[in-house]
């Protein structure tokens, strides 16, 4: 070790400039990385001789000293100053776009039926998803050997035992316990998910969303339902719309009908979507049988009702043309970006 290596990393201190972080960083590690001129003179101190080692050890530790100090000293000035390894960022200019989502075509149609109803007087009953059996079929007047009640269309939470839990198959289990609860008159209408054991195909799913409606008062007669009906399918799907009601059967309702609209793309002549009939089923609906009105405690012979139904997938299919069930669940973004331009409701 000689006296003119300490020296010259002296002055080389005294002259380092540095105007990016990566060049700060590369001075520390000529100095005082592993590698480094200091750490070198560090290693060659254990060969000097004893009589000069006070010397040059006083030397070594001020000059680390200093070399730190300047490291530091380099690392607020560049950092002060704003320098950077890259371009400089543009504080002006304005942030990276990012894509905003869109509400889904099930919750747009949804909503849009139920501010409909809203509208004619009827409030919003939610219930549970996991419902028994008695809810869901047995108070809505399901003789026992209903095809209803067969594991093939029902999915089964527990079974065995003479009130099983089940995934409801439709929120008609909603209206029971809104006729156990609230006092007539009732008006209600149950949004909700239901399931059903059924094949997936471009028509069918065993997840689907329904729409139901309730009413119940001293006096309501068919010509009521079917005028709520007519209402409800014009505000949908326009003024001009035509119903018509044909006779069915459902175990908690008589006497039942199934609707159809006039179909809204030909206007009644007939096109492919309406299989040439100019018609479109798009719910059931009936007056309220009396052994459901009594099974929830309400005197039949006092007050009627009637109830409706509807799958809201099928409401969408029909107001957007879409072919094909499955593409409600798939989150395709392409199927779904189709609606950020969607009108709220």
């Amino acid at each position: 070790m000689k006296r003119e290596d300490i020296d010259r990393i002296a002055s080389f201190l005294g002259d380092l400039k540095c105007k990016t972080q990566k060049e700060v960083e590369e001075a520390r590690v000529r100095l005082l990385g592993k590698k480094g001129e200091i750490t070198a003179l560090f290693d060659e101190f254990r060969n000097v001789d004893r009589a000069q080692k006070a010397e040059f050890g006083k030397a070594l530790n001020e000059l680390k000293q200093k070399a730190m100090a300047k490291i530091e000293e380099l690392k607020g000035t560049v950092a002060d100053s704003g320098a950077s390894d890259g371009p400089k960022a543009d504080l002006s200019m304005p942030g990276d776009p990012f894509e905003l989502g869109s509400r889904h075509p099930v919750s747009i149609v949804r909503q849009e039926i139920v501010d409909i109803f809203r509208k004619f007087g009827y409030d919003v009953a939610e219930g549970p998803e996991i419902e028994d059996d008695y809810h869901v079929f047995e108070a809505l007047n399901f003789p026992a050997n209903h095809p209803a009640r067969d594991m093939q269309d029902t999915f089964f939470v527990s079974a065995g035992h003479p009130n099983p839990l089940l995934l409801r198959t439709h929120t008609s289990s909603v209206q029971v316990r809104t006729m156990e609860k609230m006092d007539v008159p009732i008006r209600v209408i149950c949004p909700g998910r239901v399931f059903r054991n059924e094949a997936i195909s471009a028509r069918a799913h065993c997840i689907f969303h329904q729409v139901e409606g309730l009413y119940i008062d001293e006096g309501v007669t068919f010509a009521d339902l079917k005028q709520a009906i007519l209402l409800f399918a014009r505000e949908m799907f326009g003024p001009d719309t035509q119903i018509r009601m044909r006779p069915s059967y459902f175990p908690f309702t008589e006497p039942s009908a199934e609707v159809d609209v006039s179909c809204n793309i030909c206007h009644g002549k007939g096109c492919n979507i309406c299989k040439g009939t100019g018609w479109l089923e798009i719910l059931g609906c009936g007056m309220v049988d009396p052994n459901v009105l009594e099974a929830s405690g309400i005197d039949s012979k006092r007050y009627s009702g009637f109830a409706f139904g509807m799958g809201l997938e099928r409401i969408a299919m029909l107001k957007w043309r879409v072919n094909d069930l499955r593409h409600y669940f798939e989150n395709d973004m392409r199927f779904l970006h189709e609606f950020a331009t969607a009108p709220e409701v």
